[in-house]
């Protein structure tokens, strides 16, 4: 069993590329596990993870459920309205209560950024970043990554445009370091109101106009326009929005041969995506939904140490 170069995941830049790779070689094993009859491996049996989701959650919640009892670990679920933070509790309160419990991980989603390295200072658990306000979604992009490979083999010269939502993105901030890091180019396509302030800061080529680069793309990875994040209108309609950077048949008969459509979830359909678009052979979005659970299985093995030859099991 080959550990990670750090106890925690809050950030992509906690892995190394080693670590990434490392993290995704285990994940392709754990997929095996989960293409069986019987899911349940004992790797994790006597161990605890406890997931805080403090913000609404459908996908990441329930995959890291999922990754957690295949393991055999005892799992804890707290939601928003079940947690005492809707009794004045803090953060640091809880954090410490859930230490005083013996808990060996804590998964947490808040809504404001920074809530991962907060639970760090103050449990001795791991603590994995499960979506923190506008800034990572580490596990989310290791998910992707583990999609692109699995459809690739490789990420040098790939070509991958990030389009939409980019200033508001916690998606984008953990995909696009990591892509880079592993050799493939990205580029960040969405109007500039959807672009933060000083776009050079991003780190990826920024272009204002899909059409333009959209044959010559591999990857066309679309973030989902989040309404509930926009404090102003940063467009005039989403039927506007739609047009200049949605993918629907004609965008679709203009990819690259080869060429593949992303996306975090949950679509909105006829904004990002047409239903056609959703629906399409090309659009990856399922395979992603249950790449989820075997990266996330990965991650808790190899943070948790667990039994190298439960992997097998």
């Amino acid at each position: 069993m080959s550990a990670l170069s750090s106890r925690h995941l809050m950030v992509i830049q906690d892995l190394t590329k080693a670590d990434i790779l490392t993290v995704l070689d285990a994940a392709r094993s754990f997929k095996e596990v989960n293409e069986r009859p019987l899911k349940k491996l004992p790797t994790l049996r006597g161990r605890t993870v406890v997931n805080l989701f403090l913000e609404p959650s459908t996908r990441t919640r329930t995959s890291f459920e999922l990754a957690a009892k295949r393991l055999s670990a005892d799992g804890i679920n707290f939601t928003a309205s079940a947690s005492a933070t809707t009794k004045g509790e803090s953060l640091v309160d809880t954090a410490q209560t859930l230490d005083a419990m013996g808990c060996d991980m804590v998964v947490i989603r808040h809504a404001f950024a920074g809530s991962p390295q907060m639970l760090a200072r103050n449990m001795r658990a791991h603590i994995v970043n499960g979506g923190d306000g506008k800034h990572q979604h580490p596990t989310q992009a290791l998910l992707d990554l583990f999609t692109i490979r699995e459809r690739f083999g490789h990420f040098e010269g790939l070509k991958v445009a990030i389009v939409g939502d980019i200033a508001h993105s916690r998606v984008f901030g953990s995909l696009a370091p990591a892509l880079r890091l592993l050799g493939a180019e990205v580029t960040a396509v969405a109007p500039p109101t959807l672009l933060p302030a000083r776009p050079a800061l991003l780190g990826a080529e920024v272009s204002h106009s899909l059409d333009a680069g959209l044959g010559g793309y591999d990857v066309v990875y679309m973030l989902r326009i989040q309404l509930e994040r926009i404090e102003r209108a940063p467009f005039p309609t989403l039927r506007e929005y739609a047009r200049l950077y949605g993918i629907g048949l004609e965008r679709l008969a203009r990819l690259k041969e080869g060429a593949v459509i992303m996306h975090p979830g949950p679509v909105n359909r006829g904004v990002e995506l047409s239903s056609e678009a959703v629906d399409a052979a090309r659009n990856l979005l399922l395979y992603q939904v249950n790449a989820g659970v075997a990266v996330r299985m990965a991650l808790m093995y190899l943070l948790l140490g667990g039994d190298k030859d439960g992997i097998a099991a």
